[in-house]
């Protein structure tokens, strides 16, 4: 394990979480010692703790990208995080499954809304599209789209114009991201976010 070298006790705060996580989930909820790499990463992310995230190789000004096996814990610890980081950095969890049963409903002003939705004025919201790869490409009226795919793609352009950045969680690997969404969406997501993956043998936490 890198020694650590930071304002912060990264055992206080991974205790922090673990408690709020009890809170939030009950008394099920644990933070395993073999979870701390990710934890420690995904701390020093949110707390924007510039000297931990420089050893650990995170960009502060990139997203997130959380993988790692079903059943993990990557959504509940996305939520948490919420908790964690400064309000200039809080952010919504918007499951990927929900916002294709919009696209139904909706058509294509859902992209325009989850590409440049509001929070304060013209600012375009900081997401966490929760579990990418678990919804389908979906008609409206005829017409089959990628949802994600747009979404991610557009994401992208705020975040090179207006540094907004993007988190995500999902089970897919990188050649599966491809796989579903094309070698133009996992290039951006190069760009966009910083990945932070689970052991694949992690076991399922629920």
């Amino acid at each position: 394990m890198i020694e650590l070298k930071s304002q912060y006790n990264y055992q206080e705060v991974t205790s922090w979480i673990e408690k709020k996580g009890i809170e939030l989930y009950g008394n099920r909820f644990r933070i395993s010692e073999s979870d701390h790499p990710v934890v420690y990463r995904l701390i020093a992310y949110f707390l924007r703790d510039e000297q931990t995230a420089f050893q650990f190789g995170i960009d502060l000004d990139k997203g997130i990208l959380l993988s790692g096996p079903v059943g993990c814990g990557k959504t509940s610890l996305m939520n948490i995080m919420k908790y964690l980081t400064s309000t200039e950095h809080k952010f919504t969890m918007k499951p990927c499954r929900d916002i294709s049963f919009e696209f139904i409903s909706d058509g294509y002003e859902v992209i325009h809304k989850y590409s440049r939705g509001k929070l304060h004025q013209s600012d375009p919201r900081i997401y966490c599209f929760d579990d990418l790869g678990v919804e389908n490409n979906l008609k409206y009226y005829g017409n089959e789209c990628n949802v994600m795919a747009e979404v991610l793609l557009s994401r992208y352009d705020i975040f090179i114009s207006k540094r907004i950045s993007t988190h995500i969680t999902t089970n897919l690997s990188a050649s599966e991201i491809e796989q579903h969404y094309g070698i133009r969406v996992r290039s951006r997501l190069r760009e966009l976010v910083n990945l932070v993956a689970y052991d694949k043998n992690t076991k399922d936490k629920r």
